[in-house]
This record gives structure tokens, C-alpha cells and sequence, in this order.
């Protein structure tokens, strides 16, 4: 019997977290489900560290080819088992291969497909392994994981267009910091040397240069240590529930960011939402799984709100409105959605239309941090140089 370390909520959206004794990893989490509790990580206690993280392993674009491949075959009649042997021998990824290879031993031994995929969450999450098992229910698998490889999809093209956006600000910058960094560090000395040995008096900014200068080269490694120590803190801090529900709430309130962070949220949402209630997987379980997949602390806590007031009756776009998080648009989409019966529908379109919006903001926020770096590094060069050419003024002054 081991102990083992859980984190997770309740069906509330209360957190949870503590320990729990049992035999293996698989049992832990069984017996915490039947507590009800929706468990988010779980490991055993003395080895928190030393467990590798197996997602890290597997992309999300393997998966979906993955997903895909599996659906034709499920879709040209072959056997399950067989389609999963297929798919782990032509599988170059040998930590999803080993994934694929202990899926298929479980189907074998008499194993749902789901129940095989929920022993590896860290690949197969609980909206992947919840509509394989609607899927099964429903004799559809087929259709369930062709709906599944365009989720996964379209939430990899999402990412890529925010990642890529924010490659060429960061590289600017860093590029920007190297390059202010040897002129602190290796050209100011020079200008250092010559003013004191031509006995110029030093105008302020020019001090205040120099004296940049000899404590970076001096103290570089206090600077280099307090940003990882800053970093590591700050990370640190955010895996704690207060510290999540702060930093989340400040990125939403940033200006421009915040925008775009909420409309991937909505986007997440309602794609996530759509995909599952149109593979029958029932309402109050999707919106579990989706509080727990929108990548944000005081959006999740909006879902577990509206998950609360759909367990006690009451609509979905009602609860929805009242958090405040969710634009009016989304609301009343939602709600003639609802009414109409067509409410999967209804959200897929809403993904739609704010995917491209997730597009176009991406665009206008690289748009708007070109002219601010432009002049931010022009602020900084600029003045590093006037600071250097100021007592040179000073000196054709007293020769003139």
C-alpha cells in the first residue's frame, strides 16, 4: 500500500487536495473519482520530483494524426486491436509507441478503448478518453475520432498562431538585450578610461552610464541569478491556487493581452463544448472538462459557476452572463442556441468566428509592439549614446 499526493476539485469547483492510500496510481484515482473528486494530478508521495512528465513526450500534433489514422481504420472495419497494433508499429515517437502498445494489451485483456486511454492522462485527457467512450456507447467511433482529430487540430493551429506572433518581439528583444549588454559591458570602459584621463567633468547621465557599467561587469552574475531566481519564484507562486487566481486575473486586465487572452478562452470553450456535446457526452461533464482545459483560473471558475447552476436547473446562458467573463455575444449565440435546440452548432460557429478573431488580434498586437520596441530600443541606444558624446562636447568647448 503507497501513499500517494492528489490535487484536484470537487464537482463544486471547490479545489481539493491531500492524500490518499492505495495499491497502484490506477486505483488512487478511482477511489478519489467516487469521492468526487476530478482529479488534476496525482503522485506518490516521496517521489513528486522524480516522476517524468509524459506529455512532454507526446505533441499534440502526433496525436491528431494519430486520431485521424485511427478513425479511417475504424472506418475501413478493422479490428480495433488490430488498428492499434498498426498504428504503434508505424509510430516513430517510442513514448507513444510504448502508450499505444499498453492500449492495445488492455483491449485485449477485455478493456473499453476508454478505460485503456484512461490510464495514460497525460496523453489521453479526460475530453479525449469521455468522447471515445461516447463513441463506443454509441456504435460511432469512427465518426467520434474524426470529430476529435479536428478539435485537435484546430486548437494546435490556434496556438501556432499565437506562438508565432509573439516570436519576432521576443527575438527583438533579446537581440536588442545582447547588443545593449556589449556596449555596457565592453564599449563604455573605453569611453570610461579616455574621460578620466583627459580629466573631463562628467555631466550626470554620463555617471549614470558608467556606473551601469561597472556594476554589470562587476555584479553580472547577482543580475543573471536574481532573473532565474525571480523566474523560478514567480512560477512557483502560480502553481499555488492563490497565486493562479492573481496572475490570471492580471493578465486578463492587461491592455491589448488580456483582450486576446479572453477571446482564446471563449474560442477554447466553445470549440471544446461544441465537440462534445454534439458526440453525446452530457452537458454537465463537458463543462467539467472544460473548466478544466481553459488555461485560466478565473475562466474556469466562471465554467464551474455555470456548471453549478446547470445542475440545478438552470440554462446555460442564464449562469453565464451573470460571471461576466463571456462577451454579451457569446450569451445570446448561446441562448438562441438553447432554444433552438442547435446549441452545438451554435458554439461551433462561435469557435468559428472567434478563432478568426484570435487571427486578426495577433496581427494588430504585433502590429501595435512594433513602433513601441522600435522606440523603447531607440530610447535606450539613443541615450547610452548621447551620455558618451556629452562630455566630448564639453572637451571641443575648453580646446575651442
Amino acid at each position: 500500500m503507497a501513499t500517494f499526493v492528489y490535487k484536484g476539485r470537487t464537482r463544486t469547483g471547490e479545489a481539493r487536495e491531500g492524500t490518499v492510500d492505495a495499491k497502484t496510481r490506477d486505483e488512487a484515482v478511482a477511489a478519489l473519482r467516487r469521492q468526487g473528486v476530478i482529479v488534476s494530478s496525482v503522485t506518490e508521495k516521496g517521489r513528486e520530483i522524480a516522476l517524468p512528465r509524459l506529455r512532454g513526450g507526446v505533441k499534440q500534433k502526433e496525436l491528431s494524426v494519430f486520431t485521424r489514422q485511427f478513425s479511417v481504420m475504424i472506418d475501413a472495419g478493422l479490428p480495433l486491436v488490430q488498428c492499434l497494433e498498426i498504428l504503434a508499429g508505424q509510430q516513430p515517437n517510442k513514448v507513444f509507441q510504448g502508450v499505444l502498445n499498453a492500449v492495445r494489451a488492455d483491449v485485449e485483456a477485455g478493456s473499453t478503448l476508454a478505460d485503456a486511454m484512461r490510464k495514460h492522462p497525460r496523453v489521453f485527457d479526460d475530453l479525449y478518453s469521455n468522447m471515445v467512450a461516447a463513441g463506443e456507447t454509441g456504435g460511432i467511433l469512427d465518426t467520434i475520432l474524426q470529430r476529435l482529430s479536428i478539435y485537435i487540430e484546430k486548437i494546435v493551429k490556434l496556438k501556432a498562431a499565437v506562438r508565432g506572433a509573439l516570436i519576432y518581439p521576443v527575438a527583438v528583444l533579446v537581440i536588442a538585450g545582447v547588443v545593449v549588454w556589449v556596449i555596457l559591458t565592453f564599449v563604455i570602459p573605453v569611453f570610461a578610461d579616455l574621460f578620466t584621463g583627459l580629466g573631463a567633468e562628467l555631466p550626470m547621465p554620463t555617471r549614470l552610464t558608467i556606473g551601469l557599467s561597472h556594476f554589470l561587469r562587476r555584479w553580472w552574475w547577482l543580475m543573471i541569478g536574481g532573473m532565474i531566481g525571480a523566474g523560478f519564484g514567480i512560477k512557483q507562486y502560480y502553481k499555488t491556487d492563490k497565486g493562479r487566481h492573481v496572475i490570471d486575473r492580471m493578465m486578463l486586465k492587461i491592455p491589448v493581452i488580456g483582450m486576446l487572452l479572453r477571446k482564446i478562452a471563449v474560442s477554447r470553450f466553445c470549440r471544446t463544448l461544441s465537440t462534445l456535446t454534439s458526440s453525446g457526452v452530457p452537458i454537465l461533464d463537458g463543462l467539467d472538462i472544460c473548466a478544466r482545459t481553459s488555461g485560466n483560473a478565473i475562466v474556469e471558475d466562471a465554467i464551474y459557476e455555470v456548471r453549478r447552476s446547470v445542475e440545478e436547473g438552470k440554462t446555460v446562458s442564464e449562469p453565464l452572463r451573470e460571471t461576466q467573463v463571456f462577451p454579451d455575444m457569446v450569451v445570446q449565440m448561446i441562448a438562441v442556441g438553447e432554444q433552438t435546440g442547435a446549441m452545438d452548432t451554435m458554439l461551433s460557429k462561435i469557435a468559428d468566428f472567434y478563432e478568426d478573431e484570435v487571427d486578426e488580434a495577433t496581427q494588430n498586437l504585433l502590429s501595435l509592439l512594433e513602433p513601441i520596441m522600435i522606440v523603447f530600443l531607440g530610447t535606450i541606444i539613443g541615450g547610452i549614446v548621447i551620455s558618451m558624446y556629452m562630455p566630448m562636447f564639453s572637451l571641443i568647448g575648453k580646446i575651442g
